[in-house]
């Protein structure tokens, strides 16, 4: 079995907000070593303690099982004196040194974050902002590293208890999630006209405020469709899309103008908007079937389509995909993508067909 023995571990790499801390805890009580692990300023720093056997399992294990999310660059190890403690715990951050540590990419919502979004059960049920350790913003919403929540945009938004309870049960899968939120404590969803006012907003509790005034698609008159009573900015905002408005749509980072992609009318007024005159928009389908009815889409294709990234995929487009003609003029190919934020999905569902997404940037 070998007798008692302590590692320091430092691991580079993008190894924050990926899961490591969580993993590396849960692997560590497993194999029932001591020490604790941590975030610092160049990546994860470990020390572990126990029977020499486990410390070096401990060691394949780290790079062998690490999570998905993860990308490890090196792990160095050092010897240092047992000092005979016991437990394991994630300990505080350490925020000095040089900064070098590589944060992770935003992540497409995952399968058990998407069933908790469409479980009427769950109470994050339709939240749009739902996300855990595997999945969710990361990147986006940092402000600077170690990555904690103080130091991301979700550091004004205090976690409720229940929040916190996951936050720290190293049982759950949001243990040490930063942007963990939920309807009673996280962002809210709201709707705005062009003059800035609320078109239909969501309370904290996730219950509508129908303000009555008018919505209005992004960047163009004001428009004369109006919230229908009890609308949630969620559906009000689908209305429209079907209506033929364009719409201002918030991601992890920046806007996407949306219009609904069937609609000539719609398509048209937003390439004209942007002025591009024949600039092929992408398009936003609900899910891998909804995809398959616009283009002609192999494996190697549905796996980029339904990865982490949720790239735009250039497809082989069917003729009879109901796209407006303004979508792609005069193009065999057409951009597509999968929703990658619960608010894509929520958005897609409600409208009910395929969407155009393009920068809010102007070209």
């Amino acid at each position: 079995m070998g007798g008692r023995v302590r590692r320091e571990i430092h691991v580079d790499g993008i190894v924050q907000g990926v899961g490591f801390r969580p993993f590396v805890h849960d692997l560590a009580t497993r194999l029932g070593l001591a020490g604790l692990v941590g975030n610092d300023v160049a990546g994860v720093f470990v020390q572990v303690e126990g029977g020499a056997d486990a410390v070096a399992e401990f060691l394949v294990a780290l790079r062998r099982d690490a999570p998905p999310l993860a990308d490890i660059e090196r792990v160095t190890v050092t010897e240092l004196a047992p000092t005979g403690a016991a437990g394991f715990t994630i300990a505080a951050s350490r925020p000095g040194g040089t900064h070098r540590v590589l944060v992770s990419a935003d992540s497409a919502t995952c399968a058990d974050c998407l069933r908790e979004l469409f479980d009427p059960a769950d109470r994050r049920y339709r939240y749009p902002f739902v996300n855990c350790t595997h999945c969710g913003p990361r990147f986006t919403i940092v402000r600077d590293v170690p990555y904690d929540r103080p130091l991301t945009t979700m550091a004004g938004f205090p976690m409720c208890p229940a929040c916190a309870a996951e936050y720290h049960d190293p049982a759950d899968r949001r243990f040490h999630a930063q942007p963990t939120c939920c309807p009673a404590c996280g962002p809210r969803l709201t709707l705005l006209d062009s003059a800035g006012q609320d078109a239909a907003e969501l309370d904290s509790a996730g219950q509508p405020q129908d303000s009555g005034s008018p919505a209005t698609p992004s960047g163009g008159r004001r428009s004369t469709i109006t919230s229908p009573p009890g609308a949630t900015a969620l559906e009000a905002a689908a209305g429209l899309l079907r209506q033929g408005a364009v719409v201002a749509v918030k991601g992890l980072g920046g806007y996407h103008l949306a219009a609904d992609a069937s609609c000539e009318k719609a398509v048209a007024a937003l390439r004209a908007r942007k002025h591009r005159e024949d600039k092929p928009f992408a398009v936003m389908a609900a899910d891998l079937d909804g995809a398959r009815r616009l283009g002609v889409i192999d494996d190697a294709e549905a796996a980029l389509l339904t990865g982490p990234a949720r790239p735009v995929v250039l497809l082989a487009r069917r003729p009879d995909a109901a796209v407006a003609a303004a979508t792609a003029p005069g193009n065999r190919r057409l951009g597509v993508m999968l929703p990658y934020t619960p608010l894509h999905h929520l958005l897609l569902s409600e409208v009910g067909r395929p969407v155009v997404l393009t920068s809010g940037n102007v070209s």
